[in-house]
């Protein structure tokens, strides 16, 4: 068997958590686990409103609603579910509107505390994977520049970098003291179809459809823009590595920088949005925007032999494929 064909059959018949799964990487994780015949956990805030989510993005599971920030109820879904492999994609903080410090390290941080507690409890020892797959992000790095190795000194700089560090952290502390198997995806500009409306591509798509001009930032930082259906693939590889470190950290990237500009004007060539809509100065460059060299992936390719292969042109295109294929899908739904 291949190695592609060896990490499709991986999961199938799986008993699997998703935490997050109705949020923009989760429902990817939701749908990619539910092709490969995962059977699959899924955990929301709101039940009503996440399967309006799933429908398009053909997820089935086992839809729970649970209070992730009680102890109890964490417990709870564990021993009643008792899954081979959890990937946990809760965050708080990366929505401008989540601002309340307190609930961040609840959230990023105390959660990873509790589910760890109740994996070591439940955990399979038949399963030969990781236990966890938890995902960080590269704002636990903050403002240290260079090339971002995993074994740098993070320095974040942003309740939600400082938060997310933390869980990061318990990870590890708890693989090493409760014997539990878990790596963190540390994930870095993620782009495609189910973006929150406010970021870069979705502004795009938008503004190509109202022929509005869009207002930019200078556009000169440099990001690793990641594919989201590249960013699954990892993340289910690395739930199938069978050798790592306790708490393991790995960045999961391109490994390739592209400035904001760049990208913004290769979206705007593809969807044919006029050079002069790009209203670049605009707005004001975030403060907590990050500078480094390119991301080192060597631990992503050594555990999985595999690295994202889709660039920024071929992204676009397959989120506006995805967009309009379920535009079509819902028409057709509605007898239109």
């Amino acid at each position: 068997m291949s190695k592609k064909g060896a990490a499709n059959n991986l999961y199938d018949g799986i008993q699997v958590a998703v935490l997050g799964a109705s949020g923009f990487i989760g429902r990817w994780v939701a749908r990619t686990l539910c092709a490969r015949g995962a059977r699959l956990h899924l955990v929301v805030r709101d039940k009503a409103s996440a399967r309006a989510i799933f429908t398009p993005f053909k997820v089935e599971g086992d839809v729970v609603e649970a209070d992730l920030r009680d102890p109890e109820s964490v417990s709870s879904f564990f021993d009643c579910i008792r899954p081979a492999v959890t990937f946990n994609l809760v965050g708080y903080g990366v929505d401008r509107l989540e601002n309340d410090e307190s609930t961040a390290f609840k959230v990023n941080a105390q959660l990873v505390t509790n589910v760890c507690a109740a994996i070591a409890r439940i955990r399979h020892r038949e399963w030969r994977g990781r236990d966890i797959i938890h995902v960080g992000s590269a704002l636990e790095y903050g403002a240290i520049g260079g090339n971002l190795d995993e074994n740098s000194v993070a320095r974040p700089t942003t309740f939600y970098g400082k938060s997310k560090l933390v869980g990061t952290c318990v990870l590890e502390e708890s693989c090493k003291t409760l014997g539990i198997k878990g790596l963190t995806a540390r994930l870095f500009t993620v782009y495609g179809p189910g973006e929150h409306s406010g970021r870069l591509l979705p502004t795009l798509i938008a503004a190509a459809h109202s022929g509005a001009p869009i207002p930019l930032t200078v556009g000169n930082q440099k990001r690793d823009f990641t594919y989201v259906e590249d960013v699954v693939e990892g993340l289910l590889r690395l739930g199938g590595v069978r050798t790592a470190g306790p708490g393991e950290i790995v960045n999961l990237a391109t490994g390739r920088l592209l400035s904001v500009r760049d990208f913004a004007e290769t979206g705007a060539r593809i969807m044919k949005i006029p050079p002069d809509h790009l209203k670049f100065g605009a707005i004001s460059t975030r403060v907590e925007e990050m500078e480094h060299s390119a991301v080192t992936i060597e631990r992503l390719h050594r555990l999985t032999g595999w690295t994202p292969p889709t660039g920024v042109g071929e992204g676009i295109e397959k989120t506006l494929a995805f967009s309009a294929s379920s535009v079509t899908e819902r028409r057709v739904d509605d007898g239109v």
